[in-house]
């Protein structure tokens, strides 16, 4: 599946202590990823402001928000122009020396962001979910993110982010009516830590969840099956699939910010990417949440990440 990699270099989202090694993180997987269909998008150097809503440094996370946004409706305007040109009709007195702008690209299937923190994620599932009504969303996380500016403690971001796509949160962040996500649309995948007000929240919404041993081994189902029984039980027709690295155990990686015991290996992780896309139409995916410790860390790790990088976008 030809992708383009947008790779979004936030740590404004994150309340780690860890968190500007976000940045490490995304140049280190932007630094293993093809130059032609790699596109890095500008972050702050500034901290940012709350602005009085009770989301630390919101008035960064609101610039990423919208030059990610500007970038995906770039790339989109190029992948129209390319559809268009691969139906031309051949030049037949091609020029020898051609502009290389003139060169048709190949065209992208979908876009995978690389963050960053969770926050990378707003731009592009709103994008996706304004093109595709039908969406489900399978948040691929060790959290589930649904906190609130009222209910944070810290006021990080990465906490709230599912919350504000599902359009509760800063009205700064928000995306319009129409282009929100539904509960029944969203399947919280390797989730295992709630705060109580997620919990809550997860009750009175009946989201969905599958559980990492759902996602690992089953005695009746292949692993896959019952994530994608979950996504078929939403009615949806296409996917995006968040993928925060800290589902995966800790064991697997040890380049994150909030690592949480008994999560899924990366082999699982894999298998199941797998079989959401033999089943569905993928048509966007993010990775967030590598933040190594040192350059060598980084080499160590990226084995893995680039294993569920081959997952959502190799030929099946």
């Amino acid at each position: 599946m030809p992708a383009t990699f947008l790779v979004v270099p936030e740590w404004q989202g994150s309340g780690s202590s860890r968190a500007m090694q976000l940045i490490d993180g995304a140049d280190a997987i932007a630094g293993d990823l093809p130059a032609a269909v790699t596109r890095r998008v500008s972050v702050p150097l500034g901290s940012g402001e709350s602005l009085g809503t009770g989301v630390s440094r919101i008035s960064a996370l609101h610039t990423v928000r919208d030059a990610v946004a500007q970038a995906l409706d770039q790339l989109a305007a190029a992948a129209a122009i390319d559809a268009v040109n691969a139906t031309a009709d051949p030049d037949p007195d091609p020029d020898p020396d051609p502009d290389p702008a003139s060169i048709p690209r190949p065209r992208a299937d979908i876009v995978v962001t690389i963050g960053g923190d969770c926050g990378v994620e707003l731009a592009p599932i709103t994008a996706a979910k304004r093109t595709h009504p039908k969406l489900a969303v399978v948040w691929l996380d060790a959290h589930a993110d649904l906190l609130t500016p009222e209910t944070s403690d810290t006021g990080a971001f990465s906490g709230m982010t599912l919350r504000t796509l599902l359009g509760e949160g800063s009205e700064l962040l928000v995306a319009a009516p129409g282009q929100r996500l539904e509960p029944s649309h969203v399947v919280l995948a390797g989730v295992r830590s709630f705060d109580d007000a997620e919990e809550e929240y997860i009750r009175k919404h009946s989201i969905t969840l599958v559980d990492v041993d759902a996602l690992s081994q089953s005695e009746e189902l292949e692993r896959g099956d019952a994530l994608v029984e979950a996504i078929r039980a939403t009615g949806a027709d296409s996917v995006y699939l968040h993928v925060d690295l800290d589902v995966l155990d800790p064991a697997e990686i040890a380049g994150i910010s909030f690592p949480e015991p008994f999560g899924v290996t990366v082999a699982a992780l894999v298998e199941n990417i797998t079989a959401v896309r033999r089943a569905f139409a993928l048509v966007g995916a993010g990775i967030t949440q590598f933040a190594p410790s040192s350059p060598d860390a980084a080499s160590d790790d990226l084995s893995a990440v680039l294993r569920i990088i081959s997952a959502l976008t190799r030929a099946l």
